[in-house]
């Protein structure tokens, strides 16, 4: 009898799981960013990974609520506010002056759990120094960790491991 029970049990445990499959979750709160110096386009190419409910949570305290990123239901100015949020929250000095990037769109990670964001800086003849600020999602989790990964003139490389209170160091060339 209790094999039959077990039987029926995983039958119907099989059949919610794929009727109604529960949302992607994640228990630990990490963002991974790439900097990289192109020389001979002279630009800093940028690609930052970030879950996507932890960003839609950023941006609903923000007010932009029901968002759907990287979704069919995505909202039609989703790329609008997570530009304002990415703007707000991470920053870049180049060779000490501030830099302003382009923010050039963004794509679903292949496990449709993160996406990743693509911004570049143009007009970067040379680095020297590069600061980098980064407070991506520290508002909302108070274990947010933030890697960032920096290719340099030469192909110098810098790693930083930010965490809230600590989301800034910068790199000299």
């Amino acid at each position: 009898m209790l094999k039959y029970f077990f039987i029926v049990f995983l039958s119907v445990w099989s059949y919610m799981a794929v009727a109604a499959p529960l949302p992607i979750t994640h228990e630990f709160h990490l963002s991974r960013c790439m900097i990289e110096y192109n020389e001979p386009e002279k630009s800093l190419q940028i690609t930052l990974h970030i879950f996507i409910d932890d960003l839609e949570a950023a941006l609903a305290e923000q007010g932009a609520k029901e968002l759907f990123i990287a979704t069919e239901k995505e909202a039609p100015d989703s790329d609008k506010y997570i530009e304002r949020y990415l703007n707000q929250r991470f920053n870049l000095n180049v060779n000490q002056n501030e830099a302003t990037y382009t923010y050039l769109g963004k794509e679903i990670s292949e496990d449709l759990s993160a996406i990743w964001c693509y911004l570049e800086v143009n007009e970067v003849n040379f680095l020297q120094e590069l600061l980098v600020d980064y407070n991506v999602l520290m508002e909302i989790y108070d274990d947010q960790k933030n890697i960032i990964n920096i290719v340099g003139p030469n192909k110098k490389e810098a790693y930083f491991l930010f965490i809230k209170g600590n989301t800034k160091d910068s790199i000299k060339f």
